[in-house]
């Protein structure tokens, strides 16, 4: 039986600014950095033993990992770029202002054209690279560290889609177990590590 742990990285001045990140290479911010800390310190406490750590390779999220990893003893993290966040294309690096300017209003209606990587693109190579690591690590408990709306997009496929589920917030923890082909979460999008960040 696999047990994933789904961990969405820190908080970066671009989400601060609320800039569209997509495959932009953006660092954590010092708050950010704070999260994953307040994070490493509670998977080390209160979360039992994990065995191994994989990351998207973009700073932002290798920057959590590393913190993750060094605080569980975890000597080396798996980078993959299928982990990647949706990519936004011309999207990247724009805020909402930024783009009804350039776009207009409706500018969702012309994502297609503009670049922004599909709900199914992002699930196919979602699946893909969980189905090749739990096939090379069966029965293994396995971190892993991407980005918001991948990994949202990736949870609408293994979990029933519910509509009113919240977005993933920066350094959650949410905790899948798979047992006969069915993965069942037992813990979503959870902060409490967060409560006494300032």
């Amino acid at each position: 039986m696999n047990r994933l742990g789904l961990i969405r990285h820190g908080v970066t001045l671009w989400n601060q600014e609320g800039r569209f990140q997509g495959h932009m290479d953006i660092a954590l911010a010092p708050e950010g950095v704070r999260q994953a800390e307040a994070l490493a310190t509670r998977l080390r406490a209160d979360e039992g033993s994990w065995d191994l750590i994989y990351s998207s390779d973009l700073s932002r999220a290798v920057m959590t990992a590393q913190i993750i990893a060094d605080a569980l003893g975890l000597k080396e993290i798996h980078y993959d770029t299928r982990l990647r966040e949706v990519s936004g294309g011309l999207l990247d690096g724009t805020t909402e202002e930024e783009r009804v300017s350039k776009w207009g209003e409706d500018w969702y209606d012309s994502v297609t054209t503009l670049g922004l990587e599909t709900e199914e693109q992002s699930v196919c190579r979602g699946l893909q690279y969980i189905e090749d690591m739990v096939s090379r690590h069966p029965d293994k408990r396995i971190l892993l560290v991407s980005h918001g709306t991948f990994l949202s997009y990736l949870l609408n496929h293994l979990m029933p889609n519910d509509p009113n589920r919240p977005h993933l917030n920066n350094t959650s923890l949410t905790t899948l177990i798979r047992d006969a082909e069915v993965w069942q979460c037992e813990l979503y999008n959870c902060t409490k590590h967060l409560v006494n960040i300032s």
